[in-house]
């Protein structure tokens, strides 16, 4: 497969804190995990990383009862090059989980960048931005000015207002918040030799009396907190987005004696095998087309010719990475896939999950994400007469905004 386009090194480090239990948004899920569009709050939050070039190592501090879900949700949207560690009892103890873990592959004047794991809508602009606010400054933070004005309430169970607060001046502060490797240990391990939680990585700093640059941020880069805050985020991901994509791919190959049956990237005993330039997995072919064929990019013979000898015998499944990170190049990420196999023989339904595992792999998304259906023809056709197998496949593809 090649190589992640994710996988860079860059002159600044990030962490993603996303060691909430998110209680507040009710059933039980984590936000962190809750999906937004069908991709998981975290991921939105990786990939905004992920475009900008001077993001190197990237830390996922998590919920410790969630590792190994955050490790496998994580290399499933081709993100397995990250760390991913345990988080603490509080945010403030989560930074500093993945800010030791970024130690041994930082210097004391790398940039880094800390960001809430449900802050799903963060535009890699707003990221560079604050990078270049920290290396003018020493310390920034995304912020938006306040622009209601506030209220202080008295106590009691129906607090009457107390005062009206002056909101000149005031800001309503966001991630990421970036600072050096240096300060940031330093006053992270001043706040825990002393008992003091700070609400976010800048009040740690102003505590140190370091000076911390606002970096102008949007609204659209809200905090999932409450469940109407998941419904807005979609609705505000949607309006920046433009239209799907759908695509639809049709493969057909030959059965023919001592060749090997693969499809889906399984391999399955029978006394045929397709025949074909590579392993000739139609189903895998079939998918390669819709997706090839939603980014008007012609198709798999194309890209990869029959007379090429470096396709010989290769597995479709890599042939499906490369027509991915095509798909990736091209702003594009796949929502969802409907597979049909047609074939008479052999029996197909006991290996249908293990493709759909596969598949969903080199996809990048939930295995729920990809259907597929075996069908007979009722001994009519080709198929029924047990000379080929065919395949269908139609595509969703989710375009993302260039990023400015």
């Amino acid at each position: 497969m090649p190589d992640s386009p994710h996988h860079k090194a860059g002159s600044c480090a990030a962490v993603i804190a996303a060691g909430g239990s998110g209680t507040r948004m009710g059933g039980g899920t984590p936000k962190q995990f809750l999906e937004l569009a069908g991709v998981p709050l975290l991921v939105h939050c990786l990939r905004a990383f992920a475009a900008v070039p001077e993001i190197g190592p990237l830390v996922v501090s998590t919920n410790a009862e969630y590792l190994e879900h955050t490790r496998e949700l994580t290399a499933r949207h081709g993100f397995d090059h990250i760390l991913v560690v345990a988080g603490g009892a509080s945010r403030q103890e989560s930074v500093a989980n993945g800010l030791a873990a970024l130690a041994p592959q930082v210097r004391e004047t790398t940039l880094v960048a800390v960001h809430d794991g449900a802050r799903p809508l963060v535009e890699p602009e707003l990221i560079r931005r604050c990078l270049a606010a920290a290396r003018q400054h020493g310390a920034a933070i995304a912020a938006i000015a306040v622009r209601d004005t506030l209220k202080r309430a008295g106590g009691g169970q129906h607090p009457l207002i107390a005062a009206t607060v002056e909101r000149e001046g005031l800001w309503q502060a966001q991630t990421p918040q970036v600072t050096t490797f240096a300060l940031l240990h330093r006053a992270l391990e001043e706040a825990a030799a002393t008992g003091f939680i700070g609400t976010d990585e800048a009040a740690l700093l102003e505590r140190q009396g370091f000076p911390v640059a606002l970096v102008p941020a949007s609204t659209s880069n809200l905090k999932v907190t409450h469940p109407e805050d998941l419904s807005l985020a979609e609705a505000l991901l949607m309006k920046n987005h433009t239209l799907p994509r759908i695509g639809h791919g049709y493969d057909v190959h030959r059965l023919v004696p001592e060749r090997k049956l693969i499809l889906g990237g399984v391999e399955i005993t029978h006394r045929l095998g397709l025949l074909g330039h590579s392993d000739a997995d139609v189903l895998t072919h079939a998918l390669c087309d819709a997706i090839l064929g939603a980014l008007g990019a012609g198709d798999i013979g194309h890209h990869f010719p029959d007379h090429d000898p470096s396709y010989r015998g290769i597995s479709s499944l890599k042939l499906l990475a490369a027509v991915m990170e095509r798909a990736a190049a091209a702003g594009c990420r796949l929502t969802n896939a409907d597979l049909t196999i047609v074939a008479q023989q052999p029996k197909l339904a006991p290996h249908l999950p293990e493709m759909r595992q596969k598949l969903a792999r080199i996809c990048r998304v939930e295995p729920e994400r990809i259907n597929i259906k075996a069908t007979t023809t009722e001994g009519l056709g080709f198929a029924g007469r047990q000379e080929g197998i065919a395949a269908h496949a139609m595509v969703l593809l989710a375009v993302q905004p260039a990023s400015s």
